[in-house]
């Protein structure tokens, strides 16, 4: 049964802070939610996101922004009626930079979130993600898959701190009565990636443009699912305005399957590039095969992504082209040591 394939905009104005709110699927649903005239607080520790991504937002009459590590309790005087946990870095490159930082921000991160949610008596919406099932064993993945996930490998920082994550929220819900929404996103791509991300799309766009080799870790015959984030961020909406009963998990990502190799020849066809192929060892646990059973998401949001890879590929391709043309310095460096805590900005208050 489909409750609204449209995304209901309510009677009254409501506030949604976002946390991780200048990164980059953050960004976008800050995006999305102003424009459906929503008030949004951007929280973010600017580690991974960046100013750049809501710059544009930053004159905006129903918009704030607070510099803010999550892993710090959180004390917003203003009402807040939605909160997207988003705060994490979500590559490898990032997340195994601070293993333990990642861990810390997945779990006091989700503590620190759900604490202001039962205060306020707001929705929550934890961003998981499909690291959840490991290399996984069954394929593709249903929600009901309990995973193959290595605890003391060099990826279970993530994939484990998702997990303690998704526990928070269910035991916040049976503890306290916090309405949740766990979403599982599975590989998602478009403009405001990282250029220094070491992820698949952006690795290899970036690559080809500035005609170095093309990076393939492994035989390159492993898949993933590539999402585009307007369809993402769609589907991050739609769970989270569900009816309180819908909880999750729920997967939401592209089920069309590619091989890595695939995906580096059609950027270079969409590049007009001549970089060769050079094929490298494959990191420890990097999963085999990836993709996503969306009939849940289908069934119940009446969601299903609708842009074609090639033509997603050709946006997130553009945007690299002008970040490559303008020389301008990388988007972000690498994670770097934790900063204290800092002001709020743009007249909201918080306790650090």
């Amino acid at each position: 049964m489909t409750f609204n394939a449209i995304i209901p905009s309510g009677e009254r104005a409501t506030t949604v802070l976002v946390a991780g709110g200048a990164g980059f699927i953050g960004s976008h649903l800050c995006d999305a939610l102003l424009q459906r005239g929503k008030t949004v607080i951007c929280l973010d520790n600017l580690f991974t996101g960046s100013i750049d991504n809501i710059r544009p937002l930053l004159n905006h009459p129903n918009f704030r922004f607070i510099e803010h590590d999550v892993r710090d309790p959180i004390a917003i005087e203003d009402r807040v009626d939605r909160v997207y946990s988003l705060a994490c870095p979500a590559s490898p490159r990032h997340y195994q930079k601070d293993p333990i930082g990642t861990m810390k921000t997945c779990v006091l991160g989700a503590i620190n979130l759900l604490e202001l949610a039962r205060l306020k008596g707001a929705r929550i919406l934890q961003a998981s993600t499909s690291e959840v099932y490991g290399d996984p064993e069954i394929h593709p993945q249903p929600e009901s898959y309990l995973g193959n996930v290595n605890p003391i490998g060099p990826r279970a920082c993530y994939d484990e701190g998702k997990r303690a994550a998704e526990t928070l929220m269910f035991d916040y819900q049976r503890t306290h009565g916090v309405e949740i929404k766990v979403a599982r996103i599975f590989n998602t791509y478009g403009p405001r990636m990282l250029e220094n991300d070491g992820r698949v799309v952006s690795n290899f766009i970036v690559q080809a443009l500035r005609g170095e080799p093309i990076t393939i870790y492994g035989s390159g015959s492993q898949t993933r699912s590539f999402c585009f984030i307007d369809d993402l961020v769609r589907g991050l909406q739609l769970l989270m305005e569900s009816p309180s009963s819908i909880t999750g998990p729920c997967n939401l990502g592209n089920p069309h399957e590619i091989t890595i190799e695939t995906i580096a020849r059609e950027v270079l066809a969409c590049t007009a590039s001549n970089s060769p192929i050079r094929f490298e060892a494959l990191p420890k646990d990097d999963p085999k095969r990836r993709k996503p059973v969306i009939d849940t998401a289908t069934r119940i949001l009446g969601w299903r992504p609708r842009v074609a890879l090639e033509d997603g590929l050709k946006a997130t391709i553009a945007y690299f082209a002008l970040r490559i043309a303008s020389d301008s310095p990388t988007l972000v460096p690498v994670i770097a040591t934790r900063r204290p805590g800092r002001g709020a900005r743009n007249r909201m208050t918080i306790a650090e």
